[in-house]
């Protein structure tokens, strides 16, 4: 599946570029969706099924690992600087779809709630592609160009047929991973939100974790902040219209304590990148740190 997402963000990326996006969208809406697209795959399957306690765990965990797990490693491989307009516009746009997820979650999430998810996907959809009208010397869009840049350009035909292969590969890996979860917290005895929040969660934000690591070996700082902070917007009021419109009836909910949890990384994070618009070495294992204490709370 982690391959299947990654032809996915790579042909996708290509083909958006191809047609005219502007490369911070590129960065921002469809990379994020790209490597976002496990998570949606996965929860929306999962809530279809009737295991909504997995679905939203799988959405909170993947969130709190972009943040503090997969954001904290790109710090610790070296100083990660941010010099576009990410911190300023795109942050706090994330950071309040992650709290309006997280209280309609820690509520209950039913087919209402997925409804004033499904609008806030459309209004931040709308205020992303705003953004992407910024000044010419913005790096993201170099730094994206650069990223989908892997060698000489193909034809059309091959990143369409590479984006639908990438689809149809995460919509089966997501199936076999929603079946052997469900199965796996059965037979250990465990909530499947338990499982959604580890083993789920980890295996769904692997793509986000190759796309910073290969964004970040660039030193494409820009990139990674805007791939991680799209990743969670569309996790959250994406994910979460899934999860609302798909269930069977009965509303979804998130224990308090993940929900505060969700919500204190988002904000964490947003601190740390808007303080000094960088991440040091220091505040990245502040960030590994804080995984390891929101895990207690998650299970």
């Amino acid at each position: 599946m982690t391959v299947a997402a990654d032809q996915l963000v790579v042909g996708s990326g290509r083909l958006a570029a191809r047609w005219g996006v502007s490369p911070v969208v590129v960065g921002v809406v469809v990379i994020g969706f790209g490597t976002s697209a496990p998570e949606l795959v996965v929860s929306g399957l999962a809530a279809a099924h009737g295991e909504t306690g997995l679905a939203l765990g799988n959405l909170a965990g993947s969130d709190i690992i972009n943040l503090t797990l997969v954001l904290g490693l790109a710090g610790l491989v070296g100083p990660l600087a941010v010099r576009s307009s990410v911190p300023r516009r795109e942050a706090p746009l994330a950071a309040a779809a992650v709290a309006l997820f997280a209280l309609l979650a820690a509520v209950g999430l039913g087919r209402a709630g997925g409804a004033v998810l499904a609008l806030a996907t459309g209004g931040a959809v709308v205020l992303l592609l705003r953004f992407s009208r910024v000044r010419p010397a913005d790096p993201m869009a170099a730094e994206v160009t650069e990223f989908l840049a892997t060698g000489p350009a193909p034809r059309a035909g091959r990143d369409v047929l590479r984006a639908l292969l990438g689809l149809a590969g995460t919509l089966l890996g997501a199936q076999v991973l929603v079946s052997s979860a469900a199965g796996a917290a059965g037979r250990l005895g465990l909530s499947p939100a338990v499982i959604g929040f580890t083993v789920v969660a980890l295996g769904t934000s692997v793509p986000e974790l190759v796309t910073t690591v290969q964004a970040q070996r660039r030193r494409e700082g820009d990139l990674v902040v805007g791939n991680l902070l799209g990743s969670n917007l569309i996790n959250s009021v994406g994910g979460g219209a899934l999860v609302g419109l798909a269930g069977r009836g009965t509303p979804a909910r998130l224990g308090w304590p993940a929900a505060g949890a969700l919500v204190g990384v988002s904000l964490l994070a947003w601190l740390l990148l808007h303080r000094r618009r960088r991440l040091t070495r220091p505040e990245a294992g502040l960030l590994l740190v804080v995984y390891l204490l929101t895990v207690p709370l998650l299970v």
